[in-house]
């Protein structure tokens, strides 16, 4: 594709320019001068900005489940976010999916879909969409999977999430719930009166543990990049 986009407010460094910028072949060649092209793009009254890098998200998963119970194809689910991203100025985007032991979004079957899906449909992505494996810490059975993901490339962001209550005073309520997820998918729930899970001796509230995060990235990406000759934009 061979565009010149000109008569808008070019971002270049670190101020605005009123300029021109011309792309050829999925390159910006050119930040001024009066190279013609086969399209010219009239962007008067506009800013002309480097595409916005999302280096987190989850909001896809609104478009996969809308609401309890109801479930759209991961196909018509990936392009709706694509399309909505793109319109929000934002070129580059990884998609945060959490692999747990828990059913629903955070399955494994829905991990792997979704890793499926996105390299299929990459190509016809506008937005260069990237895969956020967000690992749960007590979810050891998938470590050997993971570690071939990591190996083949296929994960762009890895971190590593625990959402585990912390073991203080009396059972929390959250521990009850992710025993009673985990008893559905076949793990055997934790039995109350054990020495994990003793029975509450009195009322108590509802005690949560902050959710830790640490991200390892494969490889970096920059969310600071700015309009230069040579750079590469998504087209």
């Amino acid at each position: 594709m061979d565009i010149r986009i000109e008569g808008g407010r070019v971002l270049v460094g670190d101020r605005f320019e009123e300029t021109t910028v011309c792309a050829g072949d999925g390159v910006i060649d050119a930040v001024g001068g009066e190279r013609g092209a086969a399209a010219t793009i009239d962007a008067r009254g506009l800013m002309v900005l480097p595409g916005v890098v999302d280096i987190h998200g989850d909001a896809f998963e609104r478009q996969l489940m809308p609401r309890p119970g109801v479930h759209f194809a991961m196909d018509i689910a990936l392009f709706d976010t694509d399309r909505q991203v793109i319109a929000n100025g934002i070129t580059t985007v990884f998609h945060g999916v959490t692999w747990s032991w828990e059913p629903g979004l955070r399955s494994a079957g829905n991990a792997r879909a979704i890793l499926a899906a996105m390299e299929e449909l990459r190509p016809r992505l506008g937005a260069d969409t990237k895969f956020h494996l967000r690992h749960e810490t007590f979810n050891l059975d998938a470590e050997g999977e993971i570690i071939d993901w990591i190996g083949s490339r296929r994960i762009g962001v890895l971190a590593f999430n625990n959402h585990m209550p912390a073991m203080k005073d009396n059972a929390p309520v959250r521990l009850m719930t992710t025993s009673a997820r985990s008893s559905a998918v076949g793990i055997a729930p934790l039995a109350a009166g054990s020495q994990n899970f003793p029975p509450p001796s009195r009322p108590h509230k509802r005690r949560l543990a902050p959710a830790t995060t640490s991200c390892l990235a494969l490889p970096m990406w920059s969310a600071a990049a700015v309009i230069s000759a040579g750079s590469t934009p998504k087209t």
